[in-house]
């Protein structure tokens, strides 16, 4: 029996143990499973509790059940659902009596969203959105999450595809009327329209985007200076908690340390990096690259120095990527810790105290600043992953080569105009889709 014929089933709700669990089994023999558990099977949608029994005919829990026949469920197919008490005891025992039903199997991660996919109660874009939002840390990404879910992109994807499909009908109509005299250009003319007006949309929305694929992973501010500058006491005012070992000694943090803040909803990573200087300890040179390593990935480097003490302009600068390598590289804030000890720094830097707070409001301030202009535009973002913008850009670069080719002859054109659509029912996943398919869904939580 091949794999998708056999009915799944998973914990879908947190570990226990919990106040109430959800047990969810999606298959041909998800209502066996529900009749065999509790005597009878329930009235469609409608929650009924019952008395849940093994096979011998012990009592397991007092629960709630639903049952939802397909394919109107979530994946398309019949769905039962268990709401138990989540106790580890109850759930083992009731996992343990639903893999005895013949041809039951538990979940693999992500197997319910992707039968859900697979029988069309939504594509590709929307179970990357439900993903996303699974994970979403913040209120933005919530956000732009559920945009997804809710088809935001998917819609306009297909709303594109249909008028290039429709355009290249046209185009092919003329081929195949290419010896009426006039009736190929009185083809044409309204197909090319349609594709100088897709490719405009298109473009637009890939040009309107900034960094919005960026929300998701969130920004990266690295924390650099010399050893014992105040590093790990800045990232612990940031955090609000003590995530990093404050010393007088030099030389403390080894290794880097993240915390994940949320910044007036913008997701933001802040790395405490070893203090960058010469060091004959080994230990401490494996922490000195690793500071340099996320330094130049960095999207934002807070330089901390002490007081009035110069800045290390060749050591600042060492951090930052080559001309041309990797992405492009953000910018170094000079920050001047333990202003109570010296004065604050000239203009264009910023001045704090990292043992008392003072300057980290408006030090936050100027971050929430930056994070909203380096999200740019993502509140109306249709593009938030990578392999969306690269098929959206295939797309658009077929409708160009089909505007240039026009006079070449309409096979030519046809021909890109095909590619155009492919490449968008390939981010829809309505067309060969089968090589990304188990690399998107594996990352799905089991039981989703």
């Amino acid at each position: 029996m091949h794999p998708r014929d056999q009915t799944i089933f998973a914990l879908s709700s947190g570990r226990a143990p919990s106040a109430i669990a959800v047990v969810r089994v999606s298959g041909a023999q998800a209502g066996f499973v529900l009749t065999t558990l509790t005597g009878k099977q329930p009235a469609p949608r409608q929650a009924s509790r019952r008395l849940l029994r093994d096979n011998a005919g012990q009592p397991i829990d007092d629960a709630v059940v639903l049952w939802f026949p397909g394919p109107g469920s979530a994946t398309g197919e019949d769905v039962a659902e268990f709401h138990v008490h989540g106790g580890r005891a109850v759930l083992a025992a009731l996992l343990t009596e639903i893999s005895l039903i013949p041809n039951a199997r538990a979940a693999e991660p992500g197997e319910f969203t992707r039968r859900a996919f697979e029988n069309g109660k939504l594509d590709l874009t929307e179970a990357e959105g439900l993903d996303d939002l699974i994970h979403a840390d913040t209120d933005r990404q919530r956000r732009q999450a559920l945009r997804q879910l809710q088809g935001l992109l998917g819609d306009r994807a297909r709303d594109w595809r249909e008028r290039i499909i429709e355009a290249s009908a046209l185009i092919e109509a003329g081929i195949d009327f290419s010896d009426e005299g006039d009736v190929p250009a009185e083809l044409r003319a309204p197909a090319m329209k349609a594709i100088r007006s897709l490719h405009e949309e298109i473009t637009d929305a890939l040009a309107a985007q900034g960094h919005s694929e960026r929300l998701r992973e969130g920004l990266v501010v690295a924390i650099a200076g010399e050893p014992n500058v105040g590093k790990s006491t800045l990232i612990n005012q940031l955090a609000r908690r003590d995530v990093a070992i404050v010393s007088p000694h030099a030389g403390t943090t080894r290794d880097v340390i993240e915390v994940q803040l949320d910044l007036d909803g913008y997701p933001v990573t802040v790395i405490d990096t070893a203090g960058i200087r010469e060091t004959d300890d080994p230990v401490e040179q494996e922490g000195v690259r690793r500071a340099r390593a996320r330094a130049e990935e960095a999207d934002l480097v807070l330089w901390l120095v002490e007081g009035e003490q110069a800045v290390a302009s060749d050591a600042m600068r060492s951090l930052r990527k080559s001309e041309g390598a990797g992405r492009t590289e953000g910018p170094v804030w000079v920050v001047r810790n333990k202003i109570d000890l010296g004065g604050a720094g000239p203009g264009g830097e910023f001045g704090i105290s990292a043992s008392r707070g003072d300057g980290i409001p408006e030090l936050v301030e100027a971050l929430v600043k930056f994070a909203a202009e380096f999200f740019g535009t993502s509140e109306v973002a249709l593009v938030t992953r990578a392999r969306q913008r690269d098929l959206l850009s295939q797309a658009l670069d077929s409708l160009r080569r089909s505007l240039e080719l026009v006079e070449d002859g309409e096979e030519l054109v046809a021909e890109e105009l095909r590619a155009a659509a492919y490449a968008l029912g390939r981010l829809l996943g309505r067309v060969d889709v089968e090589d990304v398919l188990g690399a998107i869904f594996q990352k799905f939580c089991i039981g989703k």
